[in-house]
């Protein structure tokens, strides 16, 4: 919770904004930390999606350093002329074996951890959610009492992420939906200094969700 000296809440809004369209999401390849840039598509999303978010007028921009992430947060802070700061913390969550397959490949060479959504040699969703949660509490941690925060990341590590600083346990984090490329969802802070999900999967129409998330790949 912050407040001023008077003891006034702040109404601080985070906005968790999914990286543009890259081959490898079209490929439906789990990219996971391999660092690939955006595709042709992928740059128009996010200069497109920049000049929506620039509407909000954010005070801050912290984004992964993976170059998916950063071209795409690099996109609002050439229109609103805000600087980003990177967080290596806020890299998707690490695919081991899974890394480059595609879900079908996945499916075939690794039916049991599958199954469960486990890639081996990487990441679980506790971890990433740890992980990710942490980076955005640090973030949030630096906002003024009626900051905006942008953060651009990944389909899977804001989805945990999410989930983690919502307080959400683990058997509900399968609830949320992911994020469309280029998508974003509002985080608005309560009196209480927790966090309500106001807005989801915002910024384009419905349409197939290609990330490297278990709830979006069928199982």
């Amino acid at each position: 919770m912050v407040s001023d000296s008077t003891g006034t809440r702040g109404r601080r809004r985070v906005v968790l904004w999914r990286h543009g369209q890259t081959s490898w999401n079209v490929e439906r390849r789990f990219q996971g930390k391999t660092d690939i840039p955006l595709d042709e598509v992928g740059v128009s999303q996010a200069e497109r999606a920049g000049r929506l978010l620039a509407g909000l007028q954010p005070t801050s921009i912290v984004a992964s350093p993976l170059d998916r992430a950063a071209r795409t947060a690099q996109a609002l802070a050439a229109v609103t002329g805000l600087s980003v700061t990177y967080d290596p913390d806020l890299i998707e969550r690490d695919g081991g074996k899974w890394e480059g397959l595609t879900n079908s490949e996945i499916r075939q060479r690794y039916p049991a951890e599958h199954a469960i959504w486990q890639p081996p040699g990487g990441e679980t969703s506790e971890q990433v959610a740890k992980r990710v949660g942490g980076a955005l509490e640090r973030a949030i941690a630096r906002l003024s009492l009626d900051g905006l925060l942008v953060v651009a990341s990944h389909g899977a590590a804001l989805r945990l992420g999410m989930a983690h600083l919502l307080g959400f346990p683990e058997d509900l984090w399968e609830r949320l939906g992911g994020l469309s490329n280029c998508s974003w969802s509002v985080l608005s802070e309560m009196r209480d200094g927790g966090w309500r999900l106001v807005e989801h999967n915002a910024g384009t129409l419905p349409e197939p969700v290609l990330s490297d998330d278990r709830s979006e790949n069928g199982t």
